[in-house]
Formats: structure tokens, C-alpha cells, sequence
């Protein structure tokens, strides 16, 4: 398995710097994501500025390797108004170019959303209007991904949608492409299961992987921790991923601290990785 991190990890810079610290710390690769407005990869970026990026990374020894987006918290594939979900549905189409440009293998994806309290309080929509308009927009979107030969990974977060792994399995089954698939997020599991049966139950559909961790005692947001610091079974997670022949990318997504020594997060995530993956 090769080790990443999510460009999510990072304090605010640019992304030649970013590539720099994460070569740095000992990372293959980083997670690089598509935003709407400011920044170096848009949805506005030129090829030409794409390929800028892609050398920048190559330079510092660094692969890209997938693109996330965080604009499926305001443009929901399911949402009630059509416009909403076209918008969304060429974001998925931008994210696929833009990944065949930087020669990313993948993209993440947020299938839809029933509610999410911290992206839209108070907005929720029936559980099966929710899959059927998911399911309508990524069958939209399928023949994009087959046509770049780039991945759509749907990652499974707090959306309060495709809750376990046999309906996530279902789900990507009835799409019935083999560039749809999981993005696998562990620590997301915690919140109602296990990763390790995730893993066993997705099997093959499994086209990418975030490792955080989470404390489940906690709970909400702040259960979520250090990698080895919470309650992710990192042996079992690691015995299931090797038994379906799992060997991608794992990507670590943790949440920045911009106060205080946020480059000591990156080198410690990176340390904690190696542990898991048995490099120490």
C-alpha cells in the first residue's frame, strides 16, 4: 500500500509548500482537492495551470493520486431542486478532468445527503427520495468517469445516508460500473459499526482509503483523534484490507490544528502510518 494524506491536513499555503512538508515527512503522495472559488485548483483551472501543479508535485517527489471536493455540502446530488443537482453533477464531471489531468487514478465523491447538521442545519429529506435521486445522479455521471478511465469513490461520512456496508455494497452493485465504487473512510464507520466489516463486505468495490481515527466515547466531532489515539481496530483494519487484496492508497485526512504546531501533526500522522502499515 502506498501512503498519502488528504491536502485537508495541511495549514493554509500553497500547495508547492504543502507538497514540500508532505514529501518531507515521508509521504508518497497527497489527496489534492477541487474548490469553487480561490485557490490553485478550481473549477476554473486551466490544463495549463493543472500541469503546473503536476510538475510542481513531481518535483518535490510527490503522486497525485486522487481529487476530493467539499462542495457536496452545498451542492447535495440529492438535492430537491433540479439546477442544484445538475451544478452537481458537473462538479463530479469537472473533478474527473481535472483528475485525468494531474493523472489521478480516483476521485471522492459524497453520494448524497438525508441530513448533515454542521453543513445544513434543519435540512433533511426523505431516506428513499435520497437514494433514488443519488442513485439518478450518479448514473448520470457514470459514463464521465469510464470515459477519463477515473474513479468515482463514494465515501461513506455523517450524512446519514448509506449507514452500512452491505447497502453501500448494493448501491455501487445497481450503478454497475467498474469506476464506481467506495471511498472508504474508517474512522466514519465508528459511528454506527466497524471498519474491519466494512472492509469485508465491500471487498473489491473498495477503490480508495482514508485512515483517521475517532474515540468513541467522545462522540460528535470532537471524537475524532490522532491516528492510534481512538478506537479503530488498526490490526483487524489492516488483516481485512490485505484478505480482499487491498493494495491502494491509504490516505490520512486529520484535522488541522492552525493554532498550534500543525507541522508536528504531519510528521506524527506520517510516523503513526508507518506503524500501521508494519514500516516500523
Amino acid at each position: 500500500m502506498k501512503k498519502g494524506i488528504s491536502i485537508w491536513s495541511f495549514p493554509e499555503g500553497t500547495l508547492a509548500e504543502t507538497f514540500a512538508l508532505a514529501a518531507d515527512a515521508g509521504f508518497e503522495g497527497v489527496e489534492v482537492a477541487l474548490d469553487e472559488g480561490a485557490g490553485e485548483i478550481t473549477l476554473e483551472s486551466t490544463e495549463r495551470e493543472l500541469l503546473e501543479v503536476k510538475r510542481q508535485a513531481k518535483e518535490s517527489g510527490i503522486e497525485l493520486y486522487s481529487v476530493a471536493c467539499g462542495l457536496y455540502w452545498s451542492y447535495f446530488l440529492n438535492d430537491a431542486d433540479e439546477t442544484i443537482r445538475a451544478k452537481a453533477q458537473d462538479i463530479v464531471k469537472k473533478q474527473l478532468e481535472t483528475a485525468a489531468t494531474l493523472g489521478c487514478e480516483s476521485i471522492l465523491v459524497i453520494p448524497g445527503c438525508v441530513n448533515a447538521e454542521f453543513a445544513a442545519p434543519g435540512k433533511v429529506m426523505d431516506y428513499e427520495t435520497c437514494y433514488n435521486r443519488s442513485f439518478e445522479s450518479i448514473m448520470k455521471v457514470k459514463q464521465c468517469a469510464e470515459e477519463y478511465k477515473v474513479n468515482i469513490g463514494l465515501e461513506n461520512v455523517w450524512n446519514k445516508f448509506l449507514l452500512s456496508p452491505m447497502e453501500m455494497r448494493n448501491f455501487i452493485d445497481e450503478i454497475g460500473s467498474d469506476y464506481v465504487g467506495s471511498y472508504l473512510d474508517i474512522g466514519n464507520t465508528l459511528a454506527n459499526g466497524y471498519p474491519e466489516h466494512w472492509i469485508r463486505t465491500l471487498g473489491n468495490r473498495i477503490k480508495k482509503v482514508h485512515f483517521k481515527d475517532y474515540r468513541v466515547e467522545a462522540g460528535g466531532l470532537h471524537g475524532f483523534v490522532d491516528l492510534l489515539a481512538g478506537d479503530v481496530n488498526y490490526p483487524a483494519v489492516m488483516t481485512e484490507l490485505e484478505r480482499v487484496g487491498y493494495d491502494g492508497w491509504v490516505t490520512a485526512e486529520m484535522i488541522p490544528n492552525y493554532k498550534y504546531h500543525t507541522e508536528t501533526i504531519i510528521y506524527n500522522t506520517s510516523n503513526a502510518m508507518d506503524r500501521i502499515l508494519g514500516r516500523k
